[in-house]
């Protein structure tokens, strides 16, 4: 199981907002190449999302969907595809007045036939880069780059 925790000067509101602009995450999640929306509408349960990722060099295609959405605390998602799923979840408290807020991420990384061997090293990999992408995400709220309509945002074919 993968945990980290990261305390970031913002509403949970925001961090929330920004959390749920799925094609943005490669703003923050620099393994990224691309993502897709693949549901229409708002973020719920139940929207998918196909991603490339880059890793140890080569590009993967995964595709995820969301199993729990409860703005603006909670935020759970499931691999669907792939030898190696993720299997986590986002919680963003408040610490206090609702400024700071606190944003933790608990994942777990499931192998599926051949993906049961290369979990474990898929693991070790995505404890440095949760690490480096919630570090990201934190930069990009407290300096206001993390607003609808601001930033680089992904376009459903981002390369």
């Amino acid at each position: 199981m993968i945990r980290h925790s990261t305390d970031i000067d913002c509403s949970p509101e925001d961090a929330f907002a920004y959390l749920e602009q799925l094609e943005r995450h490669a703003e923050w999640q620099s393994e990224i190449v691309r993502t897709t929306v693949q549901t229409g509408g708002p973020v719920r349960v139940g929207t998918r999302v196909r991603e490339i990722r880059r890793s140890g060099g080569r590009d993967r295609d995964s595709s995820y969907e969301i199993t729990e959405h409860a703005p603006p605390h909670r935020h759970s998602f499931r691999g669907i595809t792939g030898l190696v799923r993720p299997l986590g979840a986002v919680t963003i408290q408040p610490l206090g007045d609702g400024s700071p807020t606190r944003v933790s991420i608990e994942f777990n990384l499931i192998g599926r036939g051949i993906g049961k061997i290369i979990a474990p090293l898929a693991r070790n990999g995505a404890r440095k880069s949760v690490v480096d992408s919630q570090h990201r995400f934190k930069a990009k709220l407290e300096r206001g780059q993390a607003r609808a309509g601001e930033g680089a945002r992904a376009t459903p074919d981002r390369v």
